[in-house]
């Protein structure tokens, strides 16, 4: 029984469209966060005159500013796939499962 279920999704075109669009999704979104959070790294690794620079008067310094933006870029990205997966990816695994129990 659970054999002709999966081959039925299998078979459906809206599941390869699911597959395809997610996977094609998260790995660009892996990929800008591995820029964004490696990108930092490498400056602590290569360039901490930079990241030691005051930005102003204050003991502020631009590592503080840009580490908050590699952790405030995570959040963001994880909402915006959070977004789309409650949209699109939902949309079209309910209509796989309409498909598939009809």
């Amino acid at each position: 029984m659970h054999d002709d279920l999966v081959q039925k999704i299998k078979r459906d075109p809206s599941y390869h469209q699911l597959v395809r669009s997610r996977s094609r999704y998260g790995w660009a979104l892996t990929a800008l966060m591995m820029l964004v959070y490696y990108g930092y790294i490498l400056l602590i690794a290569f360039n901490k005159e930079f990241l030691a620079t005051k930005t102003g008067l204050g003991v502020m310094t631009w590592g503080m500013p840009i580490g908050l933006f590699v952790i405030v870029f995570t959040v963001v990205v994880t909402a915006v796939y959070v977004r789309r997966a409650n949209g699109q990816f939902d949309e079209l695994t309910e209509a796989i499962h309409k498909r598939v129990h009809a």
